[in-house]
C-alpha cells in the first residue's frame, strides 16, 4: 500500500485537503479556490476530496465550522483573562476578534462569506451562534444598569470589530491617512481600549 493511501485510510487526508484549502485561500481568495488545486496541493488525486467533501461548498463548510470553533476559543480567552470589569471584557473580546481575522484570514473570509457554505449545515449553525453569544454575553453585562438594548449594543460591537478587521485585511488604504503609519496594536488599544491598551 502506498503511503499516501495509507494516511488516507488514518484519515489524515482530511486535514491535509482542510489545510490545502486554507494556503490556497490565503494565496488566491475563496473566489479562485477549485476542488482538483485543493488535490493538488495536497498531493492526492482530483477525485480524493470527494472522499471527505461532497463539493467545493462541502469543503468550505467545513473550513468554516473549524473557523468558528477556533474563533469563540479565542473570543473566550480574551474574556475570560480579561479580568471582571464588564466594559474591560468586551474591549479584550473586539481586540482578539480583529486580531483573529488578521491571523486566520483564510478562515475568517469564509465564516463571513454569503453564498460559498451550506448555511442550513446544523453544525456551522451551531458553531457561528455559540462564537456570537461570547460577543453578546458581553455586552450585556455591559450594558447592566443602562438604557441601552442589548441587541442594538450588540450589532454596534460586532459592526465596529469586524468593519475594522474587514478595512485592515483590506490593505486599509485610508489607514495611513487617518492614523498615520498604523500598528495594529496601537490602533487596537486606541479604538476598543482607550483607557489601557489591549
Amino acid at each position: 500500500m502506498k503511503k499516501r493511501d495509507q494516511s488516507y485510510h488514518h484519515g489524515d487526508l482530511r486535514a491535509a485537503l482542510l489545510q490545502a484549502a486554507t494556503e490556497v485561500i490565503e494565496e488566491v481568495g475563496v473566489a479562485s479556490l477549485s476542488l482538483r488545486e485543493v488535490a493538488r496541493r495536497a498531493g492526492v488525486s482530483h477525485g480524493a476530496p470527494a472522499h471527505h467533501f461532497r463539493d467545493k461548498a462541502g469543503l468550505l463548510t467545513e473550513l468554516a465550522i473549524l473557523g468558528f470553533a477556533a474563533f469563540a476559543t479565542a473570543l473566550e480567552a480574551a474574556r475570560d483573562g480579561a479580568g471582571s470589569d464588564p466594559h474591560r471584557r468586551l474591549g479584550e473580546v473586539g481586540c482578539a476578534y480583529v486580531r483573529f481575522a488578521v491571523q486566520h484570514p483564510a478562515h475568517f473570509d469564509v465564516m463571513f462569506r454569503p453564498g460559498v457554505v451550506d448555511e442550513q449545515d446544523k453544525r456551522l449553525v451551531q458553531a457561528s451562534t455559540a462564537s456570537y453569544q461570547v460577543l453578546l454575553g458581553c455586552v450585556q453585562q455591559a450594558v447592566v444598569g443602562t438604557e441601552h438594548d442589548v441587541n442594538t449594543a450588540a450589532l454596534r460591537a460586532w459592526s465596529m470589530a469586524h468593519g475594522f478587521a474587514t478595512l485592515w485585511l483590506a490593505g486599509g488604504p485610508r489607514l495611513p491617512d487617518v492614523a498615520g503609519q498604523p500598528d495594529l496594536e496601537v490602533l487596537l488599544a486606541q479604538i476598543f481600549l482607550p483607557e489601557g491598551g489591549c
